[in-house]
């Protein structure tokens, strides 16, 4: 992959390693109506808000690993996240992504708002919990991508969305405070990112 937008290096490192290849055939099919559904929006901008339960890990993982791969491959979309409730974006979920890369800057306490950067020319992503209806979020002509199994079973309507695609992953919290957290994390992070890099280099 060429380096795009100036990447700060060690996130550059990050996706010149990434391998499709680790992508099985099977969850390559789960993905392809996401690269569908993109590739039929470029005459405008693909809108994608990336739900699951408390939007406090795995769909904010989402949000931003595909604005980074949307930006890296000049594909015209706008990613979002949101829960079906609203806590915080976890702070294992920042760390893990400081791991990665990014720069980030905190503001406030409660539900804080985090504004990652990802290279030396790029916009900032915004990230906090929110609920799907939240003002930020787009309410119509988007899709809605569920990344987890408890907000695609127990909330069946997103009013808005065009298309409702399940993208599932399994929840790194459940390592929280064990020996096994940063791995788990940076393993989510790093499976969302590579699902993410192969989605949009299909455009």
């Amino acid at each position: 992959m060429k380096t795009k937008k100036n990447l700060f290096p060690k996130l550059q490192s990050k996706i010149d390693a990434l391998n499709f290849d680790t992508i099985s055939p099977s969850r390559k099919k789960e993905l392809q109506p996401l690269i569908n559904y993109i590739a039929g929006h470029q005459d405008k901008t693909a809108q994608i808000n990336f739900i699951c339960t408390h939007n406090s890990r795995r769909s904010q993982f989402g949000q931003v690993w595909a604005q980074v791969a949307a930006d890296y491959f000049g594909v015209k979309a706008a990613c979002f996240s949101s829960g079906t409730e609203v806590t915080a974006c976890n702070e294992r979920t920042i760390a893990s992504l400081i791991r990665f890369g990014f720069e980030i800057e905190k503001e406030g306490i409660e539900n804080p708002t985090y504004k990652l950067k990802y290279g030396f020319e790029s916009t900032r992503i915004t990230v906090f919990s929110k609920h799907f209806d939240h003002p930020i979020n787009p309410k119509t002509n988007f899709t809605a991508v569920m990344t987890c199994a408890h907000a695609d079973e127990n909330c069946p309507y997103i009013p808005g969305a065009e298309l409702r695609i399940p993208i599932r992953y399994k929840d790194p919290k459940l390592f929280d405070d064990s020996p096994e957290e940063e791995a788990r994390y940076d393993e989510r992070s790093l499976q969302i990112a590579t699902e993410m890099f192969y989605v949009f280099s299909n455009i």
